[in-house]
């Protein structure tokens, strides 16, 4: 709006806007080059965003305009293959025409146009997307619906439609219904005669279009039915009726073909891509109508209310659906989980889309109550091995096997002691037998190649279950049944696995979440040993990896662009364990050196030495290893600085200047670590300076041989405080308080460094803006000095910056 001078020319350009707009539709200009078309959708997306619909209403040519969009954009569908990459912005146009309707004031005349043409755009959508399904087949071309097709833009597509849709649901359910009849029934009639053994190319074709038809059908569904509003206002239209006859529609789709898939054991699959629109509409369904079952849950036990709005739209929707109550059609919804983790083992993104609607339907409390009454989830936790889920044993779906574990373990706790579906001892029982059949192996046999998938199996599912644990009572449940017996199984896969990334990786994720204290869970009891022997046993483990690891690559060069996969992966792992380890709060570590157990030191030396081994190029290169390098660093000189100040001047000052470059990081998180770890050296030393301990004596010998270090950051954090972006400034002036007690000196030194490249009036006022800074500063580092000095550092920054120059 700032480009005009009043709301007239801004209207006169619109006008000039839309007339040429509409010329060049009319006259298809240019069109022939796609590039150009791809740009001319690109104007239509934008169009609305930048005007309001009244705006565009009261434009002469807005009726020509709204016409011409609408017939250039059902040719655009109708020319799917050259314009798959710009339809959504021709359809987010429409959406956001449909969206500002309820907000203007119009003649009536221009809101049934606007109705015409979404309804007509709709049904274009839907008949040339159905159409290009037999393109596909006959013709070659990319499908919309696979990954290599565009399968990102069919979901951008996807989110634009519910507001098209619903904005005449009416009339465009009647047109998906409509469609959607007839090829079901043709669609049954071919299963029906269909043979899985012989199956003629010409049945099998017909097959693969009927399933790509419904696939696009059901993706529309799935979007249209995940656009529903709980909202008041919308309440009493009736739509819920309309979802409730496309879903029955749905649901028995998916009964025909998980029927087929069973009765041929797997023979009879449907192609990927409706399994993938069949997923796509479970999760809008559970997450429009799963939340009513936590409502209607909550609701049921206060058995005087009247019924609400929502509930009676709820059961509307159930009744209309005649598929069950929500009991029975959640349990079509698991029976569809477990069938497809039974018959498609080898599609990984058909399991991992399985695996998360899981999850998902798993993670409300109601839901997950609900969930534990269903058969098929007691025999999903009863039989949770590659016998009766082959998927288990694939080696691309590994990584998915954490995410199943984690689910069911979720499901079983959800629930009380009591009411626990089976005992925590059974469930963990095949896993614990693989621990102890892998834990009898000799460490020759444990290096054979066909005991690591089993190895990486186990641990992955372990690390799901661990995930799952957000209590005392839980976790010790897990520990039980792994501590002592197989832990020694970790230290001795790291021993002869140190150099597979595959099983480095899964070993130390799953040790990482299992000495990690989230929500205070590894809380044991004041006369227990097991904090302690835990520690032991992650130091050992860390150790056993650190030590061949570090022999490993120093006799092995590693490629430069493989270096973080074969090297600083499992470097950066074995760092987080130790940070989770030394964090966790449930160690005496004061105990390891007096009774003089090497633990700790170990763990610590072991942990230095990797991180002394990567280039500070390559931590600042890698995201995940430096936020796992500079944390080390921080748990550290936090709380076990001794352990620094022993180390030589360089070595020290090696780990300081990487400190001093991640304080000048860009990421904030990371360059606030850094900050913290200057804050522990500079408290330290102010607190223990002229005391008689070795290590303030380390300290200062250092120090000694290196005069400059806190000068160099002081000047760092005042030059970010002062010249730096605003987003971090809290973060980097914690340190500054304790580095002026430490060093006043520095402190002196940059504020004459900084004055001098003022000029004299400039001078006059920095003076003045460092003497309201310094006033009244208690040499102390107590929380509440901290504060405010803290605050006087903000509006120091704030005056200075109004005038200083660079």
């Amino acid at each position: 709006r700032s480009l005009f001078l009043s709301d007239k020319d801004r209207s006169a350009f619109l006008v000039n806007l839309l007339s040429n707009i509409t010329a060049l539709m009319r006259d298809k200009t240019g069109m022939q080059h796609m590039e150009n078309y791809h740009q001319f959708c690109r104007l239509l997306g934008r169009l609305k965003a930048n005007y309001q619909l009244s705006e565009l209403v009261k434009a002469p040519v807005y009726t020509e305009w709204l016409g011409l969009c609408k017939e250039f954009t059902r040719e655009s569908f109708q020319n799917w293959h050259e314009t798959r990459n710009s339809v959504h912005y021709l359809l987010a146009l429409f959406g956001r025409l449909v969206a500002a309707v309820p907000y203007v004031r119009n003649d009536g005349k221009s809101e049934r146009a606007l109705e015409e043409a979404v309804v007509q755009v709709v049904e274009s959508y839907l008949d040339s997307m159905l159409s290009s399904v037999g393109e596909v087949v006959n013709s070659g071309y990319d499908d919309p619906l696979d990954d290599a097709g565009g399968l990102l833009g069919l979901l951008e597509q996807m989110e634009r439609l519910p507001v098209i849709c619903r904005y005449k649901y009416t009339q465009v359910g009647q047109i998906l219904l409509d469609r959607f009849d007839p090829i079901m029934a043709t669609y049954q009639t071919a299963i029906a005669s269909a043979s899985t053994v012989n199956m003629s190319s010409q049945d099998r074709e017909k097959l693969e279009v009927l399933e790509g038809q419904l696939s696009w059908l059901v993706y529309v569904i799935g979007s249209v039915v995940g656009g529903h509003s709980w909202s008041t206002s919308h309440l009493d239209d009736g739509e819920e009726t309309i979802d409730a006859g496309l879903s029955r529609r749905v649901f028995q789709c998916v009964q025909l073909v998980d029927f087929r898939c069973c009765q041929t054991r797997g023979a009879g699959r449907c192609r990927v891509s409706l399994e993938s629109a069949f997923l796509f509409y479970f999760q809008n369904f559970r997450r429009v109508y799963m939340f009513m079952w936590e409502q209607s849950s909550v609701s049921a036990s206060k058995l005087d209310a009247a019924p609400t709005t929502k509930q009676k739209v709820y059961k509307r929707m159930f009744e209309c659906m005649a598929m069950g109550d929500h009991t029975a059609v959640a349990n079509l919804i698991v029976t569809k989980v477990g069938n497809n983790l039974k018959y498609w083992p080898e599609d990984e993104d058909v399991v991992s889309k399985t695996l998360e609607l899981f999850y998902d339907m798993a993670s409300g409390y109601s839901s997950s109550k609900l969930l534990l009454t269903l058969d098929t989830v007691k025999y999903l936790m009863m039989n949770h091995t590659d016998q009766h889920f082959p998927f288990l044993s694939v080696p691309s779906n590994v990584r998915h096997r954490t995410l199943f574990h984690a689910t069911l373990t979720r499901l079983m706790f959800s629930s009380t002691a009591e009411d626990m579906p089976l005992p925590f001892e059974t469930f963990i029982e095949p896993i614990c037998n693989t621990l102890g059949q892998l834990g009898q192996l000799n460490q020759q046999e444990l290096r054979q190649e066909n005991v690591k998938p089993a190895l990486i199996g186990v641990l992955r599912d372990l690390r799901g279950i661990a995930q799952s644990l957000h209590n005392r009572r839980t976790y010790l449940m897990l520990f039980d049944c792994l501590f002592p017996s197989h832990f020694p199984l970790l230290v001795r896969a790291a021993e002869v696995w140190h150099a597979d990334p595959a099983v480095t990786t899964s070993l130390l994720k799953f040790l990482h979440e299992f000495v990690y204290n989230k929500a205070n869970r590894v809380n044991f009891e004041q006369s227990s040993p097991n904090g302690i022997l835990l520690f032991r046993t992650t130091s050992a483990t860390v150790c056993a990896y650190g030590n061949n690891s570090l022999a490993f690559h120093a006799q092995q060069q590693v490629p430069e662009n493989e270096a973080y996969k074969l090297k600083y992966k499992g470097y950066s792992l074995a760092l987080d364990v130790l940070v989770a380890a030394l964090s966790g709060n449930y160690v005496c570590f004061g105990v390891f050196q007096l009774y003089q157990d090497p633990a700790l030191d170990q763990a610590l030396d072991v942990a230095l030495r990797m991180s002394l081994s990567i280039n500070l190029e390559d931590v600042m290169a890698y995201p995940k290893l430096s936020n796992s390098y500079f944390s080390f660093l921080e748990v550290l000189f936090r709380s076990h600085i001794s352990v620094v100040l022993k180390l030589n001047t360089d070595t020290l000052m090696q780990i300081l200047n990487a400190v001093h470059e991640g304080l000048q990081s860009s990421d904030a998180p990371l360059s606030s670590i850094c900050a913290t770890t200057v804050d522990h050296l500079a408290t330290f030393y102010f607190n223990n300076a002229g005391k008689p301990k070795d290590e303030a004596r380390s300290l200062t010998e250092h120090l000694s041989r290196q005069p400059g270090l806190f000068d160099s950051l002081t000047s760092t954090l005042f030059n970010l405080l002062l010249f730096g972006s605003a987003s971090n400034h809290w973060a980097v002036m914690r340190p500054m308080l304790s580095l002026m007690l430490a060093s006043e000196r520095s402190f002196i030194v940059y504020k004459e460094g900084l004055m001098a490249t003022q000029s004299s009036d400039n001078q006059r006022l920095l003076g003045d803006e460092f003497d309201k800074l310094l006033k009244d500063v208690v040499k102390s580092l107590e929380s509440q000095n901290r504060d405010r000095f803290t605050q006087r550092l903000t509006a120091f920054r704030v005056a200075a910056r109004a005038f200083l120059t660079l």
